[in-house]
């Protein structure tokens, strides 16, 4: 009922900067929080980055990257964007959109994208 489909991974070199774009669509009511998750090779999925869609559009980082990640929103078009800047390999990842929706038949969904694969080189 909701999909999400990122963009804007690829390989970049240590230092470099890389904007992703998730666009939201489907049977949406509202959005009320979208967001970033990544995933190493071996470790567990850990939030980037998360905004709220509604109300002041607060949002909140995870410690590895405050200061060198941007999250921001287009609520006209239900699009999230992750300005990545200073990347090191360490950031290395497949990166996944998130959203939490209210579709037009009232339910609550959490909603995944499929993943796009960032690649840092040394």
């Amino acid at each position: 009922q909701v999909q999400l489909v990122e963009s804007g991974g690829g390989l970049v070199q240590t230092g470099g900067s890389l904007r992703l774009s998730c666009a939201a669509s489907g049977s949406i009511l509202s959005i009320n929080a979208m967001g970033w998750f990544r995933q190493a090779p071996g470790k567990q999925r850990e939030l980037v980055a998360r905004i709220r869609i509604t109300n002041d559009g607060s949002t909140n980082y995870g410690n590895s990257v405050k200061g060198r990640f941007t999250i921001s929103r287009d609520n006209a078009k239900n699009m999230v964007y992750l300005q990545m800047n200073s990347l090191t390999p360490e950031d290395t990842a497949v990166y996944y959109c998130n959203a939490i929706a209210i579709t037009t038949n009232l339910r609550v969904l959490e909603v995944w994208g499929q993943g796009t694969p960032v690649t840092v080189s040394s």
